[in-house]
């Protein structure tokens, strides 16, 4: 019996390109912006270099420079000003909040770039849950937090927001904002859902930027069992059945079995989340001069792609699209 020469088709770089299954390209990306209030501010994270809490005069900015970059889809987080912030996190349903006055500013400008929001409330909240809590059962109430993000969703919709993004892992989600969008002639609107998100210790970064660490206990009442597979693929099926156009996991590293797992059950296009801790550790071993980092941070990509995501939501959109141009 012979062996297989496999080598033969790698000899050539035309023919390894030819042969390639999975490729990069920049209309696969989504840039995360922070968009805190005020005027001239831009400050950047000391956990996550690179990326900036900034006001909305530096966001158009960075918009320039995004599709001068070729980078067209920006994915939106507010950060209001805690005396705005309550228990119910009452500033995300004000029109005029930072988020639909930026989404507006943005359309003005720019009108070409695909805008998407997060559609949650820990940013807004006083105690940095993702919703109205229980004081009972001192977790999130499902029910009372799906009807204020029915209303958050119809404020981001008349803003002109492209696309909408919860991460709030209600059960029923998806369905209520549908319903909402529907019911409000925004049947055109699409919903990517956070459908498949873990109570991750990867997020720590995200929440210093975005300041929406829980005052007390955590959230893993609402989100999902890092150790549970069936469920992840569960979790993600129920918000197809719900109405979601995208589906989503996040993080992506820990969790590209899932992607594989979801990419396998379902049909819908699927999005990854490259959180911020993954970013923040590629970043130090770049500081440390023990990784290639351009390198290393495109085989990181790439893996998110073969595990199946049509999308990838990522820090280093910028980064990756210099070197992918």
């Amino acid at each position: 019996m012979l062996f297989k020469r496999k080598r033969r088709t790698r000899l050539h770089p035309v023919m390894r390109n030819m042969l390639q299954e999975n490729q990069l390209h920049i209309q696969h990306f989504i840039y995360p912006l922070f968009i805190i209030e005020g005027h001239k501010i831009k400050n950047e994270i000391q956990s996550m270099p690179g990326v900036f809490q900034m006001s909305i005069d530096n966001i158009l900015k960075e918009c320039e420079e995004l599709q001068k970059l070729g980078v067209f889809h920006i994915l939106l987080f507010g950060i209001p000003n805690n005396e705005k912030k309550d228990t119910q996190g009452s500033e995300a349903c004000n029109p005029e909040s930072i988020i639909p006055q930026s989404i507006r500013t943005i359309k003005q400008h720019f009108p070409e770039m695909l805008i998407t929001a997060d559609v949650c409330f820990c940013e807004y909240t006083d105690h940095g849950h993702c919703g109205i809590v229980d004081s009972t059962l001192q977790t999130v109430d499902n029910d009372k937090t799906l009807k204020i993000l029915a209303k958050q969703s119809l404020i981001l919709a008349q803003s002109g927001v492209d696309m909408l993004a919860p991460s709030t892992m209600m059960d029923g989600q998806v369905f209520t904002m549908r319903e909402a969008l529907d019911s409000h002639d925004f049947t055109h609107l699409p919903i990517m859902s956070y459908s498949t998100k873990f109570a991750s210790a990867y997020y720590g970064p995200f929440r210093e930027v975005a300041q929406s660490t829980p005052s007390f206990g955590d959230r893993k009442s609402y989100q999902q069992d890092t150790a549970n597979r069936r469920e992840a693929i569960l979790e993600s099926l129920n918000d197809e059945g719900e109405g979601a156009d995208i589906l989503m996991v996040k993080p992506a590293l820990a969790y590209l079995d899932i992607i594989r797992d979801i990419r396998e059950n379902s049909l819908l296009p699927i999005a990854a989340y490259n959180v911020s801790g993954e970013y923040a550790l590629l970043q130090a071993g770049k500081k440390l001069r023990v990784i290639d980092y351009d390198k290393v941070m495109l085989e990181t990509l790439l893996g998110i792609r073969r595990a199946g995501a049509d999308i990838i939501i990522t820090y280093h959109a910028k980064e990756a699209a210099r070197l992918l141009k």
